[in-house]
């Protein structure tokens, strides 16, 4: 196998449904009949009310946010244990439409971490990547603003942005994995992110926005 079909063959497909109005089981379903198929590992990340039923799928499945609190008088809050109880095996932390204070970042990290869940820190640049590594998650995920829900993938716009912020990962921890998002929306995206050096990417409305997300999934995990 080449180096560079290997390299896109290891991506992971992280699909965040947002709040948009889809059919989470659907594109559950969907999801995890495309990994199966391609091998390519594919998560989905649904509303909160909705993790146990993705979860209940077989599809991998990841929180939206967690909130940096332990199990005590937190109204409203989003405890990393009960989005381990209702399925979920990862989340996302830091959004743009969901940001953070880095303490907030480093305490639920740490939550997500006691409930046994991986996690993937978003930010807007390289500087704000390295910034993200040296709190130890899982992977972290590059997303510039501007592009999110846009028809050009980051990858295409700005490669550089890319590669740097995979530099100053790697300066940091190189065990951290590096995601990139914003844009992502055919497997040429996903494969030009490979090849910048990134190890998975994030999309919400390719998928979630589609009429048909079984054909958009499988295109996203279609090498040339």
């Amino acid at each position: 196998m080449r180096e560079d079909s290997k390299r896109f063959q290891n991506m992971f497909v992280l699909v965040n449904l947002k709040a948009y109005p889809c059919d989470p089981k659907g594109i559950a379903v969907a999801a995890r009949e495309v990994s199966e198929e391609s091998g390519v590992r594919i998560g989905v990340v649904p509303q909160t009310a909705h993790l146990k039923t993705v979860a209940q799928t077989g599809v991998e499945t990841w929180a939206q946010h967690v909130s940096p609190v332990a199990q005590g008088s937190h109204t409203g809050a989003l405890l990393a244990e009960a989005a381990a109880d209702a399925g979920a095996t990862g989340t996302l932390l830091n959004h743009s439409e969901r940001r953070l204070q880095l303490a907030a970042i480093d305490d639920s990290v740490a939550a997500a971490e006691r409930a046994g869940l991986e996690t993937c820190i978003c930010a807007n640049n390289p500087d704000q990547i390295r910034a993200a590594t040296a709190l130890r998650p899982s992977a972290v995920a590059v997303e510039p603003p501007a592009l999110i829900g846009g028809d050009v993938s980051v990858a295409t716009a700005d490669p550089g942005i890319v590669e740097n912020a995979v530099v100053a990962a790697n300066q940091v921890d190189t065990t951290v994995s590096v995601f990139c998002g914003a844009g992502v929306s055919t497997g040429a995206d996903v494969q030009s992110a490979a090849e910048l050096g990134a190890e998975g990417v994030l999309l919400a409305s390719g998928v979630a926005k589609s009429d048909t997300p079984r054909e958009v999934l499988r295109d996203l995990v279609a090498a040339d």
